[in-house]
């Protein structure tokens, strides 16, 4: 093998880093010209979004706040920091498993108590998503809502009737056609396989669950991206 100066070495190793330098300089530009997603969800979102930036690396910047986004009350509180002033081309969101939930009705501290309220009720959470909603479509975004997913009944956890998330699904159902904001039926999708997917008596899923669910996200994003 031919000896290579000390110089020369050097002169190579340089240039070689002047390629790395170009070369992390050009990702960056090309990062910043990607459609850039944003998901708004509770625990579950929080479970399968990592695996949907993976999914949609080199084709969408996905983001998503750094807290969960719980239920309505709070969606209403936050919708603005959550959106930011940059435009998303793409806003996947869901809000229902925590408004379903039943908590205390003077501290609001998550309850097993049958008697005790929801979150918020029926009412209460028409009202908030349709303020959420009209904050969102105010974006000019492409919206895509996602229905709750499903869970066996009285989970561990704060008290929750396996029959109140068709309820919350239905109402928002009707807002989401009302607006002509496409669904996104993770309820139906991840139903014939929940006791598979899913932890055990809980409203979590299992590794392989988020990643069912991240394909399901990742596929209707993926559809109305721009090219």
């Amino acid at each position: 093998m031919k000896n290579v100066s000390r110089r020369a070495f050097l002169k190579t190793l340089g240039a070689a880093g002047g390629l790395t330098l170009s070369a992390t300089k050009l990702l960056a530009e090309t990062a910043s010209d990607l459609p850039r997603v944003l998901i708004l969800g509770d625990s579950i979102s929080v479970g399968y979004t990592p695996v949907v930036k993976q999914m949609l690396e080199g084709k969408a910047v996905v983001s998503r706040p750094a807290e969960n986004c719980q239920g309505t009350k709070l969606g209403i509180q936050r919708i603005d920091q959550w959106i930011g002033t940059e435009p998303w081309a793409v806003i996947h969101f869901n809000f229902g498993l925590h408004d379903l939930k039943h908590v205390d009705p003077v501290t609001g501290i998550n309850s097993n108590k049958p008697d005790d309220p929801h979150q918020s009720d029926l009412k209460q959470y028409e009202a908030n998503l349709k303020i959420i909603v009209e904050r969102l479509k105010a974006t000019g975004s492409k919206l895509i809502f996602a229905t709750s997913t499903p869970y066996p009944d009285l989970p561990e956890g704060p008290y929750r009737k396996a029959e109140d998330v068709l309820k919350y699904n239905e109402v928002a159902r009707k807002i989401m056609k009302k607006n002509k904001i496409q669904i996104n039926d993770l309820y139906s999708a991840v139903l014939p396989d929940l006791a598979t997917l899913q932890l055990p008596s809980n409203v979590h899923f299992k590794p392989e669950g988020s990643r069912f669910l991240a394909q399901k996200v990742t596929a209707v994003i993926s559809a109305v991206l721009p090219s």
